[in-house]
Protein backbone atom coordinates (compact mmCIF):
# COMPACT_ATOMS: atom_id res chain seq x y z
CA UNK A 1 0.00 0.00 0.00
CA UNK A 2 1.12 3.77 -0.99
CA UNK A 3 2.37 5.32 2.13
CA UNK A 4 2.48 8.85 0.12
CA UNK A 5 5.79 9.31 0.95
CA UNK A 6 7.03 8.96 -2.98
CA UNK A 7 6.06 12.34 -3.91
CA UNK A 8 8.66 12.32 -7.12
CA UNK A 9 11.22 15.43 -8.07
CA UNK A 10 10.20 18.68 -6.60
CA UNK A 11 7.56 20.85 -8.09
CA UNK A 12 10.66 23.30 -9.21
CA UNK A 13 12.51 20.37 -10.97
CA UNK A 14 9.55 18.89 -12.72
CA UNK A 15 8.20 22.70 -14.25
CA UNK A 16 11.99 23.65 -15.40
CA UNK A 17 12.12 20.11 -17.29
CA UNK A 18 8.82 20.37 -18.75
CA UNK A 19 9.76 23.86 -20.07
CA UNK A 20 12.95 22.31 -21.58
CA UNK A 21 11.12 19.54 -22.48
CA UNK A 22 8.54 21.77 -24.81
CA UNK A 23 10.91 24.36 -26.20
CA UNK A 24 13.28 21.02 -27.02
CA UNK A 25 10.35 19.63 -29.55
CA UNK A 26 9.13 23.28 -30.76
CA UNK A 27 12.31 23.81 -31.71
CA UNK A 28 13.25 20.40 -33.49
CA UNK A 29 9.68 20.69 -35.39
CA UNK A 30 10.59 24.17 -36.08
CA UNK A 31 13.86 23.33 -37.88
CA UNK A 32 12.22 20.02 -39.61
CA UNK A 33 9.56 22.06 -40.61
CA UNK A 34 11.81 24.53 -42.58
CA UNK A 35 13.91 22.24 -44.52
CA UNK A 36 10.63 19.99 -45.56
CA UNK A 37 8.75 23.14 -47.36
CA UNK A 38 12.36 23.73 -49.18
CA UNK A 39 12.99 20.34 -49.95
CA UNK A 40 9.58 18.75 -51.37
CA UNK A 41 8.11 21.36 -53.01
CA UNK A 42 4.27 22.50 -52.64
CA UNK A 43 2.93 19.45 -54.14
CA UNK A 44 4.62 16.70 -51.45
CA UNK A 45 4.63 18.88 -48.74
CA UNK A 46 0.69 19.12 -49.43
CA UNK A 47 0.46 15.60 -48.96
CA UNK A 48 2.81 15.48 -46.16
CA UNK A 49 0.20 18.19 -44.77
CA UNK A 50 -2.39 16.42 -45.32
CA UNK A 51 -1.47 13.24 -43.82
CA UNK A 52 -0.47 14.69 -40.52
CA UNK A 53 -3.84 16.33 -40.31
CA UNK A 54 -5.57 12.93 -40.98
CA UNK A 55 -3.26 11.61 -38.68
CA UNK A 56 -4.77 13.75 -36.24
CA UNK A 57 -8.29 12.79 -36.73
CA UNK A 58 -7.64 9.67 -35.72
CA UNK A 59 -5.17 9.89 -32.93
CA UNK A 60 -8.00 11.35 -31.00
CA UNK A 61 -10.01 8.10 -30.88
CA UNK A 62 -7.01 6.17 -31.30
CA UNK A 63 -5.94 7.34 -27.64
CA UNK A 64 -9.71 7.26 -26.30
CA UNK A 65 -8.53 9.47 -23.21
CA UNK A 66 -6.60 6.56 -22.11
CA UNK A 67 -3.15 8.48 -21.59
CA UNK A 68 -4.52 10.99 -19.16
CA UNK A 69 -7.00 8.66 -17.44
CA UNK A 70 -4.24 6.14 -16.79
CA UNK A 71 -2.23 9.13 -15.52
CA UNK A 72 -4.97 10.25 -12.99
CA UNK A 73 -5.10 6.31 -11.22
CA UNK A 74 -1.36 5.97 -11.24
CA UNK A 75 -1.20 9.20 -9.35
CA UNK A 76 -3.51 7.96 -7.25
CA UNK A 77 -1.62 5.16 -5.88
CA UNK A 78 2.37 7.17 -5.91
CA UNK A 79 4.40 4.92 -4.23
CA UNK A 80 2.12 1.58 -4.96
CA UNK A 81 4.49 0.09 -7.36
CA UNK A 82 2.50 -3.55 -8.47
CA UNK A 83 -0.60 -1.19 -8.74
CA UNK A 84 1.34 1.00 -10.75
CA UNK A 85 2.11 -1.18 -13.35
CA UNK A 86 -0.66 -2.82 -13.22
CA UNK A 87 -2.30 -0.20 -14.23
CA UNK A 88 0.04 0.95 -16.69
CA UNK A 89 -0.33 -2.49 -18.24
CA UNK A 90 -4.07 -2.00 -18.51
CA UNK A 91 -3.65 0.89 -20.33
CA UNK A 92 -1.23 -0.49 -22.75
CA UNK A 93 -3.18 -3.42 -23.27
CA UNK A 94 -6.58 -1.04 -24.02
CA UNK A 95 -4.20 1.20 -26.57
CA UNK A 96 -3.07 -1.59 -28.47
CA UNK A 97 -6.52 -2.41 -28.74
CA UNK A 98 -8.09 0.79 -30.18
CA UNK A 99 -5.02 2.42 -31.79
CA UNK A 100 -3.95 -0.71 -33.52
CA UNK A 101 -7.68 -1.32 -35.13
CA UNK A 102 -7.50 2.66 -35.97
CA UNK A 103 -4.01 2.52 -37.36
CA UNK A 104 -4.65 -0.78 -39.15
CA UNK A 105 -8.14 0.98 -40.93
CA UNK A 106 -5.80 4.04 -42.07
CA UNK A 107 -2.94 1.58 -43.37
CA UNK A 108 -5.57 -0.21 -45.28
CA UNK A 109 -7.63 2.90 -46.44
CA UNK A 110 -4.61 4.79 -47.71
CA UNK A 111 -4.83 4.25 -51.26
CA UNK A 112 -8.60 4.91 -51.86
CA UNK A 113 -8.24 8.22 -49.47
CA UNK A 114 -5.21 9.40 -52.01
CA UNK A 115 -6.93 8.25 -54.80
CA UNK A 116 -9.99 10.84 -53.39
CA UNK A 117 -7.75 13.18 -52.92
CA UNK A 118 -5.94 13.00 -56.20
CA UNK A 119 -2.94 12.70 -55.04
CA UNK A 120 -0.25 9.69 -55.62
CA UNK A 121 2.36 10.61 -52.85
CA UNK A 122 -0.48 10.51 -50.28
CA UNK A 123 -0.35 6.07 -50.78
CA UNK A 124 2.65 5.38 -48.83
CA UNK A 125 2.71 8.90 -46.86
CA UNK A 126 -0.29 7.92 -45.07
CA UNK A 127 0.83 4.40 -44.37
CA UNK A 128 4.12 5.55 -42.37
CA UNK A 129 1.82 7.85 -40.84
CA UNK A 130 -0.34 5.20 -39.58
CA UNK A 131 2.87 3.47 -38.21
CA UNK A 132 3.64 6.89 -36.36
CA UNK A 133 0.55 6.91 -34.82
CA UNK A 134 0.79 4.21 -32.78
CA UNK A 135 3.88 4.90 -31.53
CA UNK A 136 2.77 8.64 -31.29
CA UNK A 137 -0.08 7.26 -28.92
CA UNK A 138 2.09 4.97 -26.89
CA UNK A 139 4.18 7.99 -26.42
CA UNK A 140 1.71 10.02 -25.26
CA UNK A 141 1.02 7.43 -22.18
CA UNK A 142 4.76 7.08 -21.05
CA UNK A 143 5.11 11.19 -20.95
CA UNK A 144 1.47 11.33 -18.69
CA UNK A 145 2.67 8.32 -16.81
CA UNK A 146 6.06 9.97 -15.77
CA UNK A 147 4.34 13.40 -15.25
CA UNK A 148 2.08 11.17 -13.08
CA UNK A 149 4.71 10.20 -10.98
CA UNK A 150 6.79 13.35 -10.77
CA UNK A 151 9.37 12.45 -12.85
CA UNK A 152 9.00 14.47 -16.07
CA UNK A 153 12.56 14.57 -16.21
CA UNK A 154 12.41 11.17 -18.05
CA UNK A 155 10.18 13.13 -20.39
CA UNK A 156 12.71 15.59 -21.21
CA UNK A 157 14.64 11.98 -22.44
CA UNK A 158 11.77 11.15 -24.42
CA UNK A 159 11.12 14.34 -25.91
CA UNK A 160 14.88 14.79 -26.94
CA UNK A 161 15.01 11.22 -28.22
CA UNK A 162 11.92 11.47 -30.52
CA UNK A 163 12.92 14.49 -31.68
CA UNK A 164 16.16 14.26 -32.74
CA UNK A 165 15.78 10.88 -34.02
CA UNK A 166 12.34 11.85 -36.41
CA UNK A 167 14.40 15.06 -37.62
CA UNK A 168 17.58 12.91 -38.26
CA UNK A 169 15.32 10.16 -40.35
CA UNK A 170 13.50 12.47 -42.26
CA UNK A 171 15.52 14.42 -43.31
CA UNK A 172 17.72 11.53 -44.60
CA UNK A 173 14.94 9.53 -46.10
CA UNK A 174 13.97 13.18 -48.24
CA UNK A 175 17.51 13.74 -49.23
CA UNK A 176 17.61 10.14 -50.86
CA UNK A 177 14.58 10.60 -52.57
CA UNK A 178 11.70 9.31 -50.47
CA UNK A 179 9.44 11.86 -50.66
CA UNK A 180 6.41 12.91 -48.35
CA UNK A 181 6.66 9.22 -47.23
CA UNK A 182 10.45 9.76 -46.31
CA UNK A 183 9.25 12.10 -43.72
CA UNK A 184 6.44 9.95 -42.51
CA UNK A 185 8.73 7.03 -42.00
CA UNK A 186 10.88 8.98 -40.77
CA UNK A 187 8.18 9.91 -37.89
CA UNK A 188 7.32 6.54 -37.29
CA UNK A 189 11.05 5.59 -36.93
CA UNK A 190 11.50 8.52 -34.45
CA UNK A 191 8.19 7.53 -32.05
CA UNK A 192 8.77 4.01 -32.64
CA UNK A 193 12.35 4.28 -31.05
CA UNK A 194 11.14 6.78 -28.42
CA UNK A 195 8.30 3.97 -27.35
CA UNK A 196 10.95 1.49 -26.88
CA UNK A 197 12.96 3.90 -24.63
CA UNK A 198 9.84 4.79 -22.49
CA UNK A 199 9.26 0.79 -22.15
CA UNK A 200 12.68 0.73 -20.80
CA UNK A 201 12.18 3.80 -18.43
CA UNK A 202 9.47 2.85 -17.39
CA UNK A 203 10.51 -0.71 -16.26
CA UNK A 204 13.54 1.22 -14.90
CA UNK A 205 11.41 3.32 -12.48
CA UNK A 206 8.16 0.97 -11.87
CA UNK A 207 9.63 -2.34 -11.83
CA UNK A 208 10.07 -4.91 -14.55
CA UNK A 209 8.23 -7.28 -12.45
CA UNK A 210 5.36 -4.98 -11.48
CA UNK A 211 4.56 -3.70 -14.73
CA UNK A 212 4.40 -7.56 -16.25
CA UNK A 213 3.19 -8.85 -13.01
CA UNK A 214 1.80 -6.23 -10.94
CA UNK A 215 -2.15 -5.92 -10.14
CA UNK A 216 -4.07 -3.46 -11.07
CA UNK A 217 -7.45 -2.28 -8.40
CA UNK A 218 -10.52 -4.44 -9.88
CA UNK A 219 -12.00 -3.44 -12.96
CA UNK A 220 -8.94 -1.16 -13.95
CA UNK A 221 -9.06 -1.51 -17.53
CA UNK A 222 -12.65 -0.86 -17.38
CA UNK A 223 -11.97 2.53 -15.16
CA UNK A 224 -9.40 3.67 -17.41
CA UNK A 225 -11.65 3.03 -20.23
CA UNK A 226 -15.03 4.63 -18.67
CA UNK A 227 -13.04 7.97 -17.34
CA UNK A 228 -11.04 7.97 -20.71
CA UNK A 229 -14.29 8.54 -22.85
CA UNK A 230 -15.37 11.99 -21.04
CA UNK A 231 -11.78 12.76 -21.66
CA UNK A 232 -12.39 12.00 -25.07
CA UNK A 233 -15.61 13.77 -25.68
CA UNK A 234 -13.93 17.12 -23.61
CA UNK A 235 -10.66 16.75 -25.73
CA UNK A 236 -12.47 16.53 -28.69
CA UNK A 237 -14.43 19.57 -28.08
CA UNK A 238 -11.17 21.88 -27.15
CA UNK A 239 -9.41 19.88 -30.51
CA UNK A 240 -11.81 21.68 -32.54
CA UNK A 241 -11.61 25.23 -30.74
CA UNK A 242 -8.65 26.53 -32.82
CA UNK A 243 -10.11 25.33 -36.65
CA UNK A 244 -13.60 25.91 -36.06
CA UNK A 245 -12.72 30.19 -35.85
CA UNK A 246 -10.30 29.68 -38.82
CA UNK A 247 -12.99 27.19 -40.97
CA UNK A 248 -16.06 29.96 -40.45
CA UNK A 249 -13.50 33.22 -41.23
CA UNK A 250 -12.83 31.10 -44.83
CA UNK A 251 -16.42 30.80 -45.46
CA UNK A 252 -17.18 34.35 -44.20
CA UNK A 253 -14.39 36.29 -45.26
CA UNK A 254 -11.97 34.36 -47.23
CA UNK A 255 -8.39 32.59 -47.13
CA UNK A 256 -6.66 35.74 -46.52
CA UNK A 257 -8.68 36.48 -43.57
CA UNK A 258 -7.49 33.16 -42.27
CA UNK A 259 -3.81 34.24 -42.79
CA UNK A 260 -4.22 37.18 -40.90
CA UNK A 261 -5.97 35.17 -38.04
CA UNK A 262 -3.48 32.07 -38.04
CA UNK A 263 -0.32 34.18 -37.90
CA UNK A 264 -0.65 36.14 -34.41
CA UNK A 265 -2.12 32.82 -32.82
CA UNK A 266 1.19 30.88 -33.86
CA UNK A 267 2.86 33.10 -32.09
CA UNK A 268 0.15 32.90 -28.92
CA UNK A 269 0.67 29.27 -28.58
CA UNK A 270 4.58 29.64 -27.73
CA UNK A 271 3.10 32.07 -24.88
CA UNK A 272 1.47 29.37 -22.73
CA UNK A 273 4.21 27.09 -22.19
CA UNK A 274 5.00 28.38 -19.35
CA UNK A 275 1.57 27.80 -17.77
CA UNK A 276 1.60 24.32 -19.38
CA UNK A 277 5.00 23.80 -17.74
CA UNK A 278 3.44 24.62 -14.21
CA UNK A 279 0.52 22.39 -14.53
CA UNK A 280 2.74 19.70 -15.66
CA UNK A 281 4.51 19.64 -12.06
CA UNK A 282 1.37 20.81 -9.72
CA UNK A 283 -1.59 19.09 -11.57
CA UNK A 284 -0.52 15.24 -10.12
CA UNK A 285 0.03 16.54 -6.71
CA UNK A 286 -4.28 17.06 -6.75
CA UNK A 287 -4.66 13.41 -6.79
CA UNK A 288 -6.47 11.63 -4.07
CA UNK A 289 -4.52 9.00 -3.01
CA UNK A 290 -5.23 6.48 0.24
CA UNK A 291 -3.13 8.55 2.88
CA UNK A 292 -2.86 11.46 0.51
CA UNK A 293 -5.05 14.25 0.09
CA UNK A 294 -4.80 16.86 -2.57
CA UNK A 295 -1.89 19.65 -2.64
CA UNK A 296 -4.19 22.44 -2.28
CA UNK A 297 -1.61 25.36 -1.44
CA UNK A 298 0.20 24.01 -4.65
CA UNK A 299 -2.23 24.74 -6.69
CA UNK A 300 -2.71 27.83 -5.08
CA UNK A 301 0.96 28.71 -5.73
CA UNK A 302 0.37 27.56 -9.08
CA UNK A 303 -2.33 30.24 -10.48
CA UNK A 304 -0.02 33.00 -8.53
CA UNK A 305 2.88 32.13 -10.57
CA UNK A 306 0.76 31.68 -13.68
CA UNK A 307 -0.40 35.51 -12.93
CA UNK A 308 2.81 36.96 -12.22
CA UNK A 309 4.16 34.97 -15.60
CA UNK A 310 1.43 35.80 -18.22
CA UNK A 311 0.52 39.26 -17.20
CA UNK A 312 4.43 39.84 -17.80
CA UNK A 313 3.80 38.14 -21.05
CA UNK A 314 0.77 39.80 -22.65
CA UNK A 315 1.86 43.67 -21.66
CA UNK A 316 4.33 43.70 -24.82
CA UNK A 317 1.60 41.88 -27.48
CA UNK A 318 -0.85 44.96 -26.98
CA UNK A 319 1.56 47.84 -26.70
CA UNK A 320 4.53 46.42 -28.98
CA UNK A 321 1.64 44.67 -31.14
CA UNK A 322 2.91 46.16 -34.37
CA UNK A 323 6.40 45.97 -33.74
CA UNK A 324 5.93 42.27 -32.63
CA UNK A 325 3.93 41.45 -36.39
CA UNK A 326 6.55 43.54 -38.54
CA UNK A 327 9.52 41.63 -36.54
CA UNK A 328 7.73 38.28 -36.83
CA UNK A 329 5.52 37.79 -39.57
CA UNK A 330 7.39 40.46 -41.98
CA UNK A 331 5.01 42.54 -44.58
CA UNK A 332 1.25 42.30 -45.46
CA UNK A 333 0.41 41.36 -41.66
CA UNK A 334 -0.23 44.93 -40.59
CA UNK A 335 -4.17 43.75 -39.73
CA UNK A 336 -2.36 41.12 -37.68
CA UNK A 337 -1.14 43.14 -35.11
CA UNK A 338 -4.97 44.74 -34.26
CA UNK A 339 -5.50 40.89 -33.57
CA UNK A 340 -2.13 40.39 -31.71
CA UNK A 341 -3.60 43.26 -29.55
CA UNK A 342 -7.45 41.82 -29.23
CA UNK A 343 -6.48 38.71 -28.17
CA UNK A 344 -4.43 39.78 -25.24
CA UNK A 345 -7.13 38.19 -22.94
CA UNK A 346 -6.80 34.96 -24.96
CA UNK A 347 -3.16 35.20 -24.55
CA UNK A 348 -3.50 35.47 -20.71
CA UNK A 349 -6.18 32.53 -20.49
CA UNK A 350 -3.96 29.98 -22.18
CA UNK A 351 -1.76 30.03 -19.49
CA UNK A 352 -4.75 29.36 -16.82
CA UNK A 353 -6.32 26.56 -19.04
CA UNK A 354 -3.46 23.49 -18.21
CA UNK A 355 -3.63 23.84 -14.98
CA UNK A 356 -7.22 24.20 -14.19
CA UNK A 357 -8.31 21.86 -16.48
CA UNK A 358 -5.47 19.26 -15.33
CA UNK A 359 -6.47 19.38 -11.80
CA UNK A 360 -9.85 18.15 -12.54
CA UNK A 361 -8.70 15.35 -13.98
CA UNK A 362 -6.49 14.20 -11.39
CA UNK A 363 -9.18 14.74 -8.99
CA UNK A 364 -11.05 12.19 -10.64
CA UNK A 365 -14.03 14.36 -11.63
CA UNK A 366 -13.33 14.93 -15.45
CA UNK A 367 -17.03 14.65 -16.35
CA UNK A 368 -17.80 17.97 -14.61
CA UNK A 369 -15.62 19.38 -17.48
CA UNK A 370 -17.82 17.67 -20.55
CA UNK A 371 -20.50 20.43 -20.38
CA UNK A 372 -18.05 23.33 -20.14
CA UNK A 373 -15.93 22.26 -22.79
CA UNK A 374 -19.01 21.49 -25.14
CA UNK A 375 -20.38 24.84 -24.25
CA UNK A 376 -16.81 26.79 -24.72
CA UNK A 377 -17.03 25.52 -28.35
CA UNK A 378 -20.58 26.15 -28.85
CA UNK A 379 -20.54 29.69 -27.32
CA UNK A 380 -17.23 30.27 -30.07
CA UNK A 381 -18.77 29.42 -32.87
CA UNK A 382 -21.89 31.05 -32.10
CA UNK A 383 -20.14 34.34 -31.69
CA UNK A 384 -17.97 34.10 -34.45
CA UNK A 385 -20.78 33.66 -37.06
CA UNK A 386 -22.47 36.77 -34.91
CA UNK A 387 -19.33 39.22 -34.38
CA UNK A 388 -17.58 38.25 -37.55
CA UNK A 389 -20.46 39.10 -39.79
CA UNK A 390 -21.19 42.57 -37.81
CA UNK A 391 -17.69 43.69 -37.13
CA UNK A 392 -15.44 41.66 -39.46
CA UNK A 393 -11.82 40.42 -38.61
CA UNK A 394 -11.74 41.90 -34.95
CA UNK A 395 -14.91 39.96 -34.17
CA UNK A 396 -13.02 36.95 -33.97
CA UNK A 397 -10.44 37.66 -31.85
CA UNK A 398 -13.51 39.08 -28.97
CA UNK A 399 -14.89 35.54 -29.77
CA UNK A 400 -11.92 33.89 -29.15
CA UNK A 401 -11.65 35.75 -25.79
CA UNK A 402 -15.10 35.48 -24.58
CA UNK A 403 -14.89 31.33 -25.31
CA UNK A 404 -11.60 30.65 -23.52
CA UNK A 405 -12.40 33.24 -20.15
CA UNK A 406 -15.80 31.12 -20.08
CA UNK A 407 -13.24 27.60 -20.23
CA UNK A 408 -11.05 29.03 -17.71
CA UNK A 409 -13.56 30.61 -15.20
CA UNK A 410 -15.86 27.24 -15.79
CA UNK A 411 -12.70 24.86 -14.70
CA UNK A 412 -11.23 27.41 -11.84
CA UNK A 413 -14.97 27.23 -10.03
CA UNK A 414 -14.77 23.43 -10.48
CA UNK A 415 -11.67 23.67 -8.66
CA UNK A 416 -13.08 25.94 -5.67
CA UNK A 417 -16.32 23.57 -5.00
CA UNK A 418 -14.15 20.53 -4.93
CA UNK A 419 -11.45 22.11 -2.97
CA UNK A 420 -12.69 24.92 -1.30
CA UNK A 421 -9.69 26.82 -2.89
CA UNK A 422 -9.52 30.23 -1.90
CA UNK A 423 -10.00 32.69 -4.21
CA UNK A 424 -9.75 36.24 -2.78
CA UNK A 425 -5.64 35.69 -2.57
CA UNK A 426 -6.07 35.07 -6.33
CA UNK A 427 -8.04 38.21 -6.98
CA UNK A 428 -5.24 40.36 -4.82
CA UNK A 429 -2.54 39.26 -6.57
CA UNK A 430 -4.35 40.00 -10.34
CA UNK A 431 -5.11 43.18 -9.18
CA UNK A 432 -1.74 43.96 -8.56
CA UNK A 433 -0.20 41.84 -11.68
CA UNK A 434 -2.22 43.98 -13.95
CA UNK A 435 -1.20 47.57 -11.86
CA UNK A 436 2.16 46.09 -12.60
CA UNK A 437 1.68 45.32 -16.12
CA UNK A 438 0.03 48.61 -16.55
CA UNK A 439 3.39 50.34 -15.67
CA UNK A 440 5.54 48.59 -17.43
CA UNK A 441 3.88 49.06 -20.89
CA UNK A 442 3.59 52.86 -19.99
CA UNK A 443 7.45 52.50 -20.09
CA UNK A 444 7.60 50.25 -22.99
CA UNK A 445 4.56 52.68 -24.99
CA UNK A 446 7.71 55.22 -24.42
CA UNK A 447 9.98 53.50 -26.73
CA UNK A 448 7.96 53.95 -29.01
CA UNK A 449 4.82 51.52 -30.39
CA UNK A 450 4.73 51.63 -34.33
CA UNK A 451 8.66 51.23 -35.27
CA UNK A 452 11.55 49.88 -32.98
CA UNK A 453 15.06 49.23 -33.72
CA UNK A 454 16.87 46.46 -32.47
CA UNK A 455 18.31 48.79 -29.51
CA UNK A 456 14.98 49.86 -28.56
CA UNK A 457 13.97 46.41 -28.20
CA UNK A 458 16.11 45.11 -25.85
CA UNK A 459 16.12 48.78 -23.81
CA UNK A 460 12.46 49.11 -23.56
CA UNK A 461 11.69 45.73 -22.51
CA UNK A 462 14.60 45.35 -19.85
CA UNK A 463 13.33 48.61 -18.17
CA UNK A 464 9.50 47.58 -18.57
CA UNK A 465 10.58 44.15 -16.80
CA UNK A 466 12.20 46.14 -14.35
CA UNK A 467 9.41 48.64 -13.42
CA UNK A 468 7.38 45.76 -13.49
CA UNK A 469 9.30 43.94 -10.55
CA UNK A 470 9.52 47.16 -8.94
CA UNK A 471 5.78 47.54 -8.69
CA UNK A 472 5.35 43.94 -7.76
CA UNK A 473 7.86 44.85 -4.93
CA UNK A 474 6.40 47.58 -3.83
CA UNK A 475 3.00 46.14 -3.74
CA UNK A 476 4.01 42.80 -2.19
CA UNK A 477 2.98 40.84 -4.91
CA UNK A 478 6.74 39.29 -4.58
CA UNK A 479 9.08 39.26 -1.91
CA UNK A 480 12.77 39.55 -1.95
CA UNK A 481 13.38 36.65 -0.37
CA UNK A 482 11.29 34.74 -3.58
CA UNK A 483 13.51 36.67 -6.47
CA UNK A 484 16.39 35.52 -4.56
CA UNK A 485 15.02 31.69 -4.61
CA UNK A 486 14.22 32.15 -8.29
CA UNK A 487 17.67 33.17 -9.16
CA UNK A 488 18.80 30.65 -6.99
CA UNK A 489 17.12 28.09 -8.93
CA UNK A 490 18.10 28.82 -12.09
CA UNK A 491 21.38 28.87 -10.58
CA UNK A 492 20.77 25.67 -9.90
CA UNK A 493 20.15 24.50 -13.72
CA UNK A 494 16.48 23.56 -13.28
CA UNK A 495 16.49 22.06 -10.17
CA UNK A 496 19.44 19.62 -10.26
CA UNK A 497 19.29 17.70 -6.83
CA UNK A 498 16.48 17.91 -5.54
CA UNK A 499 15.26 21.61 -3.55
CA UNK A 500 15.50 21.69 0.18
CA UNK A 501 12.05 21.41 1.81
CA UNK A 502 9.85 24.15 1.48
CA UNK A 503 11.42 26.09 -1.25
CA UNK A 504 9.41 24.48 -4.05
CA UNK A 505 6.47 26.95 -4.35
CA UNK A 506 5.63 29.86 -2.41
CA UNK A 507 1.85 29.64 -1.42
CA UNK A 508 0.17 33.14 -1.28
CA UNK A 509 -0.22 34.80 2.31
Amino acid sequence: MSDGTDQGDSITRNVGFSFVAQMVGAAATAALTLYLVRALGPTEFGALGIALGLAGLVLLPGDFGISASAARFIAEHRGDWPVIGGLLRDAMRVKLVVTGLLATAMFALAEPIADAYDASALTWTLRGMAIALVGQSFFMLFTSTFMALGRISMNLRLVTSESLLEVAAAALLVALGAGAAGAAFGRAFGYAVATALGIFLAFRLIGRSNVLHGRSPEGGSRQIFRYGGALMIIDGAYALLAPITTLLLGGLLGAKAVGLYAAPTRFIVFLHYPGLSIASGIAPRLARGRNTDPDVPALAAGLRWIILIQTVLVAPTIVWARPFADLLLGGGYARSADLLAALAPFTFMTGFAPLVSLSVNYLGEARRRVPIAVITLLLNAGLDVWLIQDIGLIGSAIATDVAYAFYVIGHLWICKRLLDLPLRPVARDLARAVLAAAAMSGVMAAFGTKHLSAVEFIAGGAAGVAVYIAVLLLTRAVTPGELRRGRDAVARKLGRGRARPGTEVEVPS
